[in-house]
């Protein structure tokens, strides 16, 4: 089959299955549970063939909707439908809801095979069905993490350390300190608590100190934030690009994933040392982007500081916030804000930050 040249640079909004902006179309929202792509539609009477039946083409249209999601789910950006096969195996009522979903079952670097299934809550089954698609063009997305207060639940950790540091000095650190300097560098965090008047020498030195105590106090207490870990492997099974991009030394970065056993899921890390700028400076994405050879528009970060986030849409990337260590309000610059990371999925990751 000769594929035609097309602008895949494009827009669902419309979609009828999926299109938020579509007045008549199905607006279904599958969401991705790591193996199956799943959504729920009730048809309603303008949906029905023969009475009260739902028309043929509608479940049709579920299924090839929901399949796509599939695919990129396995990190295809773009496909066209080569080859579908649907058995009807059960009249559908009206306002009856139906439960759809759809997984590859095959993927080369031009094709992909799937199944999907329509089903009614008692699990009666209404059809089955199989496709397989031409890719046209894999996704270019790329999910740049922060890793304290994204990955790993360090703050209180990091308050300590910084307490003691300061403390052996008679100077004063508050949890208004931390809350309000919490994701940027440690030099510009020692800067800001001794007023400017620091020597370069005198950075460095509280710097390692504090990072040290940190470190001790850590180890063997990291944990993952909840909702990261499924997450990160959805990222990777999708093919998708990942890379770590932390404020932090390097050391902090290789003791808290190393004991987290993630380095697998990461194609880059990138350090806060690594640039002259700390956030909200957008230098550390860039960078990493640049590491990654991804555009900035194509890249998504998730981050849980005012910093980060300005950082990252200073960047010109869409960024997710996460409510682990500031409120909700002060993430809003953000382009989606949750509480959780168990709130997210991949597809709604992908297309709906």
């Amino acid at each position: 089959m000769k594929m035609p040249k097309l602008n895949v640079d494009y827009s669902s909004r419309l979609c009828f299955a999926c299109g938020e902006d579509n007045p008549i179309g199905l607006k279904l929202k599958p969401i991705y549970d790591g193996e199956k792509v799943r959504a729920e539609f009730t048809p309603r009477e303008y949906h029905q063939g023969w009475d009260n039946i739902v028309h043929g083409g509608i479940l049709y249209t579920l299924l090839d909707e929901v399949t796509a999601y599939s695919i990129l789910c396995c990190g295809v950006y773009f496909g066209v439908t080569a080859k579908s096969e649907v058995r009807f195996k059960q009249l559908a009522p009206i306002n009856e809801p139906i439960q759809i979903s759809a997984w590859v079952t095959k993927l080369t670097r031009r094709l992909i095979e799937t199944k999907g299934l329509l089903a009614l809550k008692d699990n009666t089954v209404i059809a089955e069905g199989s496709s397989l698609f031409y890719v046209l063009a894999r996704s270019k997305k790329t999910v740049l993490w922060d890793m304290d207060g994204v990955i790993v639940d360090s703050s209180s950790f990091h308050f300590a350390a910084w307490q003691e540091t300061f403390a052996k000095r008679e100077i004063k650190f508050t949890k208004e300190d931390l809350t309000k300097l919490f994701g940027i560098r440690n030099d510009f965090i020692i800067r800001n608590i001794l007023g400017g008047k620091a020597r370069e020498e005198e950075v460095e030195t509280i710097a390692q100190e504090k990072e040290t105590n940190f470190r001790g106090k850590i180890k063997g207490n990291v944990k993952p934030l909840p909702g990261v870990i499924k997450l990160l492997d959805m990222i990777k099974k999708g093919n998708f690009k990942q890379a770590l991009v932390s404020s932090a030394p390097k050391e902090n970065i290789a003791l808290l994933i190393g004991e987290l056993n993630l380095e697998s899921f990461f194609d880059c890390i990138v350090c806060g040392k690594e640039v002259v700028e700390s956030k909200p400076s957008p230098q550390i994405f860039l960078l990493a982007a640049e590491n990654l050879e991804a555009e900035p528009k194509d890249c998504i970060v998730i981050e849980d500081s005012p910093f980060g986030v300005k950082a990252a849409k200073a960047a010109g990337m869409k960024c997710l916030a996460v409510t682990n260590t500031h409120p909700k309000q002060e993430l809003e610059e953000a382009d989606k804000v949750v509480d959780s990371l168990e709130e997210i999925e991949l597809i709604t990751l992908l297309q709906r930050v």
